[in-house]
């Protein structure tokens, strides 16, 4: 009895202990299930961290992109300021000793740079002469000089060439580079040739010994146009100085060369407001473009398109493309001068219209949003290619359509196209105040602007529809435009079609 009781006993601590041993396998295998099912959450988890973390490097380097346009836009601005103050400086003078002393050192700090010389070639002593130093000691200069005759080739080559060098475009690779900095005491310099129409040539140098400061293509284009400047003053100067000395031998040319010289002279004081009324419109004119990538840049940082990682993507892609359109609009500023002289160097494509349009229309979306302004592009699906040089026509829309908006309070702007022979036409209507009937004609002169009570509230240089006109006839297209005070206008161009 006492044994079948312990056997039982027994039987009954085996089932237990298996039961147990079950029940804890079952446990281990639901613990193991859900350390399984946490491990994936983790992971999901850090993939989704670092996806933030990518989003969050990417705004930050636009972040750092718009800043830095920011700053070059602002240096360039000042620099645009600063030559049309110096412009106006050195053309007061018509002595050729002065042109160089109206230049100082405040004009070269606006620019970015602290020294400067400028050496123009006697033909008859077949050496170079100083005729400006700023930043230099007479012994640093001196031996500047001996340099450039030892190398005097190399800088005749350079004023032959008319072309700017510089630190870091073409030189960059030229051993000569170093000897240049080593001895004018510089990290970085410009050198821009000097070219008057008439008698001897010469040379612009400026730099600056700041570790920091980098030179950019448009630093190289404002000491192009200083340059240039200075060759029309040494013109100017050289032009006076014949003319009085041709008032010595003949008398009878005295009255023809003074009225020559007074028209030029007029001439240059024309130019010379022209360019500061110009100047003083840039920043306003700046503004346009800024307000779209500003506005972009404000729904991203705002977090209102969410953590869609396409939609993030879409926006910085924008903030990029206006952010270059808007530096490429600083460099035709940079460039009016050889706009005016017709020198602008055009490549001809065959080309969509509607997908130009699109993209000013989506450039100027914010503009047309504030205004409350319909924007309807009407351009028929069998449209044929035109050909084009795609940056200057994206002009002509800008300044359009920029137009209709500035002067339709309220309405619509209308972009449609047709078909004539070999050319096609685009209309760009609006719903604005209109143009009065007097001065249809004068439209699309250079620095011309209506004189009404519009125009006095809206800044504009008079400059767009000059540079519209002269893009329009570079492309053998033609312009014109019909309008009605109070019931808007409808500007009309043709461009030819792509060759297939």
């Amino acid at each position: 009895m006492f044994n079948l009781d312990t056997d039982l006993l027994m039987n009954m601590l085996w089932l237990i202990t298996l039961l147990f041993a079950v029940g804890m396998f079952f446990a281990l295998m639901l613990k193991s299930n859900k350390i399984a099912q946490l491990a994936t959450s983790v992971n999901n988890l850090k993939k989704a961290l670092d996806e933030m973390d990518e989003q969050a490097k990417l705004v930050v380097r636009t972040d750092i992109e718009l800043n830095k346009a920011q700053e070059e836009l602002d240096k360039k601005l000042t620099g645009l300021y600063t030559l049309q103050r110096l412009s106006r400086t050195i053309s007061s003078t018509l002595e050729e000793d002065q042109v160089f002393e109206k230049i100082d050192s405040n004009y070269l700090e606006d620019l970015g740079f602290k020294k400067a010389l400028a050496f123009l070639w006697n033909e008859k002593e077949k050496r170079f002469f100083l005729h400006l130093n700023i930043g230099y000691s007479g012994s640093n200069a001196e031996q500047i000089k001996s340099f450039i005759d030892s190398e005097r080739e190399f800088f005749l080559d350079a004023i032959k060439s008319e072309k700017t060098l510089s630190s870091i475009n073409p030189l960059k690779d030229n051993p000569l580079k170093e000897k240049i900095k080593d001895v004018f005491k510089t990290l970085t310099f410009v050198i821009s040739p000097v070219l008057p129409k008439e008698g001897v040539r010469g040379f612009l140098f400026v730099g600056a010994e700041i570790p920091d400061l980098i030179i950019t293509e448009g630093d190289e284009e404002l000491i192009t146009i200083l340059a240039n400047q200075l060759g029309q003053a040494l013109e100017n100067a050289r032009l006076f100085e014949k003319t009085w000395h041709a008032h010595q031998e003949l008398e009878n040319r005295v009255e023809e060369r003074t009225r020559e010289l007074s028209l030029a002279l007029e001439e240059v004081k024309k130019v010379s407001k022209r360019k500061s009324d110009f100047v003083s419109s840039v920043s306003h004119e700046l503004r346009t473009p800024l307000t779209s990538i500003k506005g972009y840049a404000s729904i991203l940082l705002a977090g209102k398109l969410g953590a869609v990682p396409e939609e993030v993507q879409r926006r910085l892609e924008k903030i990029n493309k206006h952010s270059d359109e808007l530096v490429q609009f600083v460099n035709d500023l940079l460039d009016i001068s050889r706009i005016e002289s017709g020198r602008v160097t055009m490549k001809f494509l065959p080309l969509s219209l509607k997908n130009i349009v699109d993209e000013v229309s989506d450039l100027l979306a914010v503009q047309l949003k504030d205004k409350g302004i319909t924007f309807v592009s009407d351009i028929t699906s069998d449209l044929p290619d035109v050909l084009i040089d795609n940056n200057q026509i994206k002009r002509v829309f800008i300044n359009l359509i920029n137009n209709a908006i500035k002067y339709t309070p309220q309405g619509k702007i209308a972009v449609q196209t047709r078909k004539l022979g070999h050319e096609v036409q685009v209309d760009i209507s609006d719903t604005g105040c209109g143009i009065p009937e007097d001065a249809i004609d004068k439209i699309f002169e250079e620095f011309y602007r209506v004189d009404s009570a519009a125009n006095q509230e809206i800044k504009g240089t008079g400059l767009g529809l000059s540079l519209v006109k002269n893009i329009i006839e570079a492309h053998k297209g033609k312009i014109w435009v019909k309008s009605k005070v109070g019931a808007g206008s409808t500007f009309s161009f043709t461009l030819p079609k792509a060759q297939i």
